[in-house]
């Protein structure tokens, strides 16, 4: 009986250690994996960014470039644009944005701006782009109220829909609406090929390609 006894004492302290390392480990399994809500806060507060220039090869008017800083946290939305709305003119841009979607992923950030030099307003605006799959549609668009000249004032637009058949490589058609510059069209139609190397993009497009002569547009892009 007292061998019995000792056999049943035995077997409970050796158990005792073994549960108690279960629960320790547990603990640090708790520690080493933050809950998925911390990472997103985390990413609210991180700035994210591009720069880019656009530059312009219209037939008949001088090239110029159209540069655009931009920058992210979270929800809020900062943009810089130069010889957008008009050559000699910049606009600042404050936005909003949204996003959701998993197959069929969304962004949306309506801004408001401030146009000065050549041309001065005020410009209600948005930018946003709907994935799915290989296929992506983007469109960015703005209405210049001019306060100088309220007869000028102007709906411009650009718009994309690419296929990107790789991760560095797409194509696609395009459509504009400025009055940067001189065009017999108020909406210019073309197609575009873009490259990306990790954070660098190189994209060129061909505007009005069944005229006599076309515009063209080479762009440079940063993400950071």
């Amino acid at each position: 009986m007292r061998l019995l006894v000792f056999i049943a004492m035995g077997v409970g302290l050796a158990d005792g250690p073994a549960v108690a390392q279960g629960t320790t480990s547990a603990a640090d399994s708790t520690v080493t994996n933050p809950p998925p809500t911390l990472t997103k806060e985390a990413e609210a507060k991180t700035w994210s960014g591009s720069v880019s220039a656009y530059t312009y090869l219209p037939p008949d008017s001088l090239a110029y470039a159209q540069p655009t800083l931009a920058a992210d946290r979270g929800w809020l939305h900062l943009e810089a644009r130069y010889n957008y709305e008009a050559l000699d003119t910049g606009s600042a841009w404050i936005g909003y944005n949204f996003s959701g979607g998993e197959k069929l992923a969304w962004e949306f950030t309506p801004m408001l701006g401030g146009v000065f030099g050549a041309t001065t307003g005020i410009a209600p605006g948005y930018k946003g782009s709907l994935s799915w799959w290989k296929l992506e549609l983007y469109s960015e668009g703005e209405y210049v109220c001019d306060t100088g000249n309220s007869a000028a004032s102007f709906f411009y637009n650009w718009s994309e829909l690419t296929l990107s058949p790789l991760d560095w490589f797409r194509f696609g058609l395009v459509t504009q609406r400025t009055r940067t510059y001189t065009s017999d069209r108020d909406i210019q139609r073309g197609v575009m090929v873009g490259f990306t190397y990790k954070s660098v993009g190189l994209s060129g497009y061909w505007f009005n390609p069944d005229e006599a002569k076309p515009t063209f547009v080479i762009a440079v892009a940063l993400t950071f």
